[in-house]
């Protein structure tokens, strides 16, 4: 089948934690959406099936106004719905699943404990000590013996059956007593404090615990009786002070609606200057980088004023340059007579190379002629 209706049809098995703890909460979401929906129509209240692309706020509007119609109080927000687990989903789906079985009229079964059958003991031994720590002893010796001799449990009630058989005849046969009545009771006194049985109560008995759940409960019942009426008188005055805190608050929000109000007004005037008071500091702001760069920028040029009128009105600079004017006309002249030593040293070494070249023509001429007059 396929359709909305049938959607229920393929729903998978949830755990007892599915919607307690996170795991996947857009498919949680929608779980949670569709199982509420199954169970308000379980309640009687015609609710459409949702759908996976649906809007979830419409969803969990419906969901909750049916919540309401159904008596039951909603004080927290429709968001916490929106993740699909928690808490307050928890509890939406606890009380749709209350009013739909209180709609089916469904009813809880009183419980059927299974009987058991208790084994009857007879004691065929008259002059045993009955007790319980000895009918113990006695059974684990029996269970030892029984270890190395081995005997078959038919055999066994055949031979209880033929010694019961034979108790019976010699009873029948036996129609008179000869014991003495006083020494009969004398007897009886005697052996009567070890003939009593003992019986050790076990704690893990869910016997005794099932007694102890009655008396508990029958304490509880005869407690709530006496107990009830003063609940119910510290009900009735704690709902007549919440009446009286409600009407009070009414009264408090009607005679102070008009201070609210200029609260209001006021806040929001509060608001405006601060958002024109940032700006301003954001102005201010600017304005004072701007002006400290100004103020730099002024302190270097009178730094640089103040140096060039220091070196206006001071003269040792005109007396440095007088001496230095002096130093150079001394080394002037000094280069002059220099110039003048080099200029007659030149000379005089030329005058001296062209003496030593007119000497050295005068000599290669004469022995020439020499040789022609000869």
């Amino acid at each position: 089948p396929s359709g909305p209706q049938n959607v229920y049809h393929f729903l998978p098995f949830f755990n007892r934690h599915y919607f307690a703890l996170p795991t996947n909460p857009g498919e949680q979401f929608f779980m949670f959406c569709t199982l509420a929906a199954w169970l308000i129509t379980k309640a009687g209240h015609p609710f459409e099936q949702p759908q996976e692309y649906d809007d979830p706020n419409a969803i969990i509007s419906n969901v909750l106004s049916e919540l309401r119609s159904f008596g039951r109080p909603v004080d927290f927000p429709p968001s916490k719905l929106k993740a699909g687990y928690g808490e307050q989903v928890c509890y939406v789906l606890d009380c749709l699943a209350e009013e739909a079985l209180k709609y089916t009229d469904f009813r809880w079964k009183r419980p059927a404990y299974p009987t058991e059958e208790l084994e009857e003991e007879e004691i065929t031994e008259d002059d045993a000590e009955l007790t319980l720590n000895k009918l113990e002893e006695d059974v684990v010796e029996e269970e030892s013996d029984n270890e190395e001799n081995f005997i078959d449990l038919n055999v066994l009630k055949a031979q209880m059956y033929r010694s019961d058989m034979n108790d019976t005849a010699k009873q029948e046969e036996i129609l008179q007593s000869t014991t003495d009545a006083a020494e009969w009771n004398l007897e009886v006194e005697r052996v009567l404090p070890q003939l009593k049985v003992t019986v050790r109560t076990d704690n893990k008995d869910w016997r005794i615990h099932v007694d102890q759940m009655h008396q508990h409960k029958d304490g509880i019942e005869s407690s709530l009786k006496e107990t009830r009426g003063y609940l119910d008188k510290l009900h009735n005055e704690i709902s007549r002070t919440l009446e009286k805190i409600n009407s009070r608050e009414k009264y408090i929000n009607n005679q102070l609606e008009h201070l609210v109000q200029e609260y209001r007004s006021a806040q929001a005037l509060l608001s405006e200057a601060k958002e024109k008071y940032q700006e301003g500091s954001g102005g201010v702001t600017e304005r004072t980088r701007m002006l400290s760069e100004i103020t730099e920028a002024l302190e270097r040029v009178k730094q640089e004023t103040e140096e060039r009128g220091s070196s206006m009105t001071d003269g040792a600079p005109l007396v440095k340059i007088k001496q230095a004017l002096t130093k150079l006309k001394q080394e002037t002249v000094q280069m002059d007579i220099q110039i003048g030593v080099m200029e007659h040293t030149l000379l005089q070494s030329e005058l001296k190379e062209k003496s030593n070249m007119t000497r050295d023509m005068h000599a290669t001429v004469i022995p020439e002629a020499a040789v022609d007059a000869y």
